[in-house]
């Protein structure tokens, strides 16, 4: 049969009591040991009483320099003084070689402008006279009316207005260089550079009272009837 202990003898129950408790001497112990501070006895030392030696390591000698040496001496200018009566006189020779004669006349000096030089090949766009067709622009209409022919496919399309060709006039009259400036299709533009091509010399510009090169612009009109 099993021995059963008594309530009071059981142990057990007080161990947390126990833990704690262990736990707060130890606690308390290191710090004690952490705040404990200890002195030493030993004799103190008068220091009032030590011999130094300072006052010899401070005694410095004194550097004795010489003074500068003084300045050079400034030399015054010497003033020489002159009397008034002395007359100071400068020779001047004044030699005229240039014999100067009343008839003498001065040409007077005209400045002539640079002659304008002309390239040979230069295009005028604008010139003081300008080319003119044979018989005016009156002739050059009858030429149009006789020698334009309106298309046969701008007149089945109906298109009709104005061709702008432009055109060199070479100095001997002579017509090159057709193109259409502005055209309107339907054959129209191929018909107006045809019929410029074709047309008889044209009396030149003239730039300075020379013929030159001139660029012309000159409307061909289609208009159905």
């Amino acid at each position: 049969m099993e021995a059963k202990k008594t309530p009071s003898a059981d142990l057990t129950k007080k161990t947390g009591m126990f833990l704690n408790l262990g736990l707060a001497v130890a606690v308390g112990l290191t710090l004690a040991a952490f705040e404990w501070k200890s002195f030493d006895d030993g004799a103190l030392k008068d220091l009032g009483m030590t011999d130094d030696n300072f006052e010899e390591l401070l005694d410095i000698p004194i550097t004795e320099q010489p003074p500068p040496p003084p300045p050079p001496p400034v030399e015054q200018p010497i003033i020489q003084e002159i009397p008034d009566e002395v007359e100071i006189e400068e020779k001047i020779e004044v030699n005229f070689d240039v014999d100067v004669k009343e008839e003498t006349v001065i040409k007077e000096v005209v400045i002539a402008e640079a002659p304008v030089e002309e390239k040979a090949d230069e295009i005028f766009d604008v010139v003081e006279t300008q080319p003119q067709p044979p018989g005016g622009m009156s002739g050059w209409n009858q030429y149009l009316s006789k020698n334009l022919k309106y298309p046969t496919q701008a007149r089945r399309m109906g298109i009709e207005g104005t061709v702008i060709v432009v055109f060199v006039i070479n100095t001997d009259g002579s017509i090159q260089d057709v193109e259409v400036l502005r055209g309107i299709g339907g054959g129209c533009d191929e018909e107006a550079v045809k019929v410029v091509k074709e047309a008889p010399n044209w009396e030149p510009g003239k730039q300075r009272g020379r013929p030159v090169r001139t660029r012309m612009r000159l409307p061909i009109r289609f208009k159905l009837s």
